[in-house]
């Protein structure tokens, strides 16, 4: 199958993104998408598909990362959708979640990144469509239990 017609996958994803997108990080995901796509549409090569991820994570990065500089921190929001009134100790948790996250997306990204340049297709897929899927679920886990740990903790006095 030639790119371009891989490409017009990624160009969908784009426009899908940019029309349904509520905050600035998934319009950039868009556009990121949208240019992605174009250039392998035009050029008719593959290349391009395989910095999707790294876009993603630099986007995901960005949204998480601005939230350190302008409270309340990503994870925070996200907490106050299910419990309003969040202790200050609390706040301060999911600031250093929020951090955690950043650096992930980072790391992903970079790793990403590097697949995508010199890794070989199958190697690219391998991290990129499952590997970095089981890190980022082992991460949401592991933070699952630090959080039952450190709620033990507070409760404890501690």
């Amino acid at each position: 199958m030639e790119p371009r017609w891989l490409a017009l996958g990624l160009l969908a994803v784009g426009s899908a993104r940019l029309v349904t997108a509520r905050d600035a990080a998934w319009r950039r995901v868009g556009v990121g998408a949208l240019a992605l796509g174009a250039l392998a549409s035009v050029l008719n090569v593959a290349w391009p598909l395989r910095f999707y991820p790294v876009v993603v994570n630099a986007s995901l990065l960005a949204l998480f990362g601005a939230t350190l500089w302008r409270p309340p921190s990503m994870v925070e929001r996200l907490a106050r959708l299910s419990q309003p009134d969040l202790p200050p100790h609390v706040a301060a948790y999911t600031r250093r979640v929020t951090q955690v996250w950043c650096g992930f997306f980072a790391v992903n990204g970079a790793v990403a990144a590097a697949t995508a340049i010199w890794g070989t297709e199958a190697t690219w897929a391998l991290y990129n469509g499952g590997i970095a899927y089981g890190a980022m679920g082992a991460l949401f886990a592991g933070e699952l239990m630090v959080r039952q740990i450190v709620k033990r903790r507070h409760a404890a006095g501690g």
